[in-house]
């Protein structure tokens, strides 16, 4: 497993939870709108577990980032 999936797979539950989060709170906000929430919520909950993984898949590599600098500064120093 490459560090790039790995980060993914960390970051998944949580984005996932996010948008599921951000998707169904302005439908829990509109009162008029309660008659579809039993539409709208399978809606949600697919589509947050779809866009999820290609966010996740674009954040890996930026977390990752900020160790590698630090262990090659790291080495770079310790070289000199």
């Amino acid at each position: 497993m490459t560090d790039r999936l790995a980060i993914a797979a960390l970051l998944y539950p949580m984005v996932s939870g996010v948008l599921f989060g951000a998707g169904i709170l302005p439908l829990m906000m509109l009162t008029e709108q309660a008659q579809y929430l039993a539409e709208w919520f399978p809606i949600i909950i697919v589509a947050s577990l779809l866009l999820a993984a290609p966010i996740c898949w674009y954040l890996a590599p930026r977390l990752r980032a900020h160790s590698q600098r630090r262990k090659a500064q790291k080495s770079a120093l310790q070289g000199q």
